[in-house]
């Protein structure tokens, strides 16, 4: 029996059957879509951070965070770096370079509502440089007049320092010598001012342990205040209704998720999770190389990638067994098979080109050179050597460029070397207190003058965590520091350059680019040399 179905029956049934078919095949909102349209942009931030005293801090997970929550007098602009008016409007510099005078804002407060005076900013300053905080940042404010003695201790009246507050509104910083790089790096989170109203309700503000950085206690002034902070899970920060330019941020806030396990990270890109990443797995560029360029970035970024020797525990306290192994590795193969992002070789410890300058001394790669400063340390072919960790921060390019490394060394020189990965908190414990033998390092500088770099390794800098100590090259940073004349500062720079590069108490392997992988939807992103994150002029599509 034959039944006959009426056209129009016919159509509907299929109209019906494909509305249920789409119905079943909907894919589920990701995480990426729904933060869109909620405003807020999910960042994969490396590591979870240590805290978020910018006072304290000296990673760059800390500093992706503190960079949204706090301001300085001067900020940077986020393509060109360049110095912008923050706290303060305005500022008058005289004709000397030695004084600046800043002007702030009528507008500018504290997320709890009350004025970001000039007293903040001198206290917060006189707190940065008290020994007893032990920060690491302190001698970035040494070329302030009479900073370096008070937090060595040798000036104990810091109304001697060069701070002076004329009124709330106004502020005088005096220096030792001239330096035209100073409104720049004030963008730095060393120059940000701290609520000391707010840390000291929460115990000593030079004691580590202060809880003023928790949620529900932390009181910043920058375009985002802190939301929420779940360990090991995310942080959140949210549109600061007091910014005083709060018009022009268009974020609602941004999730910054720890993720120290790059491939991890990766996938969550992949999965909708993650609107931005904080590297790319080595593995996976030549992929988005090939399959979607438009969500790989590279670019330049102002930094070395370096090992740190501890040159008090041995074998490294022979300076033969430090340059035979820093002559031992090929620099070029690594960039070029390894890491594989443009990186360049890094045959000393400042990159070329900042202000002009190019190191004349450089680091060879020559193996039978090494094997004889080896044999010459009693270490033939690497037999006798004492057992050597290197130690680096877990994380999946660390790891592939310090296996490669391993190999060369085993290879070449015969030597073993055991590897070691620790997450952030701890590998920076133990770099800062110097219990390792060799470990990884980065530093990224503002790149405004080679001198920066240079002042790292300074027997007082923070920074300096390999226990060397030099006196002619301490000597001439502070000439270089306070001579005017270029010519006579280059010439300087470059005998420091050659003291660091003979004794080698680092191993430079490469300068930075950065990569990640970003969703096309975010708008207004501009790349810088500091990689800095501008989520005050980013907007979600």
């Amino acid at each position: 029996m034959t039944i006959s179905i009426p056209p129009f029956f016919a159509r509907w049934c299929c109209a019906v059957c494909a509305l249920l078919i789409l119905a079943g095949c909907g894919k589920r909102e990701t995480l990426v879509q729904k933060a869109t349209r909620d405003g807020i942009m999910l960042v994969g931030n490396g590591a979870e951070p240590s805290d978020l005293d910018p006072q304290t801090i000296t990673g760059i997970p800390e500093r992706n965070i503190t960079a949204t929550l706090f301001e300085g007098l001067t900020r940077n602009d986020p393509k060109t770096l360049e110095a912008k008016p923050g706290v303060a409007k305005s500022w008058d510099v005289s004709d000397d370079g030695l004084v600046y005078t800043f002007h702030l804002r009528d507008d500018a407060v504290w997320s709890d509502g009350k004025p970001v005076t000039a007293g903040d900013f001198y206290a917060s300053f006189r707190r940065l440089l008290s020994a007893q905080l032990g920060s690491d940042n302190a001698d970035q404010l040494y070329l302030v007049v009479g900073a370096e003695e008070y937090h060595k201790g040798t000036l104990t009246d810091f109304s001697q320092v060069g701070f002076r507050v004329i009124d709330d509104r106004k502020l005088e910083v005096r220096l030792k010598y001239p330096a035209p790089f100073l409104l720049k790096t004030m963008g730095a989170r060393s120059w940000y001012p701290v609520p000391m109203h707010v840390i000291e309700k929460f115990g000593d503000p030079l004691l580590p342990g202060n809880q003023w950085t928790r949620p529900g206690n932390i009181v910043s002034n920058g375009p985002f205040v802190l939301k929420e902070w779940r360990p090991n899970s995310y942080i959140e920060v949210e549109r600061n209704p007091t910014y005083w330019n709060r018009e022009t941020v268009k974020l609602n806030g941004v999730r910054f998720v720890p993720m120290e396990n790059q491939p991890a990270e990766e996938a969550a890109f992949r999965a909708g999770q993650l609107h931005k990443t904080e590297r790319v797995p080595l593995t996976k560029i030549a992929v988005y190389q090939r399959e979607a360029p438009e969500k790989l970035h590279i670019h330049p970024y102002s930094g070395v990638y370096y090992y740190n020797f501890n040159v008090n525990r041995a074998p490294f306290d022979d300076v033969r067994v430090r340059r035979a192994l820093a002559m031992a590795v090929d620099r070029v193969s690594l960039v070029n098979n390894v890491t594989l992002a443009g990186e360049i070789p890094a045959y000393h410890f400042t990159p070329e080109g900042i202000g002009g300058y190019v190191s004349r001394a450089r680091t060879k790669l020559d193996f039978d050179e090494a094997r004889r400063l080896l044999a010459e340390a009693g270490y033939p072919d690497g037999k006798g050597m004492p057992p050597i960790t290197l130690l680096y921060n877990t994380a999946e390019n660390h790891r592939v460029i310090a296996e490669a490394i391993q190999q060369t060394w085993k290879h070449e020189l015969g030597i073993d070397i055991t590897l070691e990965n620790q997450e952030w908190k701890v590998y920076l414990d133990n770099m800062q207190h110097e219990f390792y033998q060799i470990c990884r390092a980065g530093l990224i500088m503002e790149p405004y003058d080679p001198s920066q770099f240079l002042r790292v390794f300074t027997s007082d800098s923070g920074f300096n965590r390999t226990g060397w100590k030099n006196a002619e090259y301490d000597r001439l940073y502070e000439e270089v520091m306070r001579s005017n004349d270029e010519d006579e500062r280059m010439a300087k720079m470059q005998r420091m350059e050659e003291i660091l590069t003979d004794e080698m108490p680092i191993l430079p392997v490469y300068y930075y680019t950065n990569q990640y992988l970003m969703d096309p939807g975010v708008k207004g992103w501009e790349d810088n040399l500091l990689s800095l994150g501008p989520f005050e002029q980013v907007w979600l599509e």
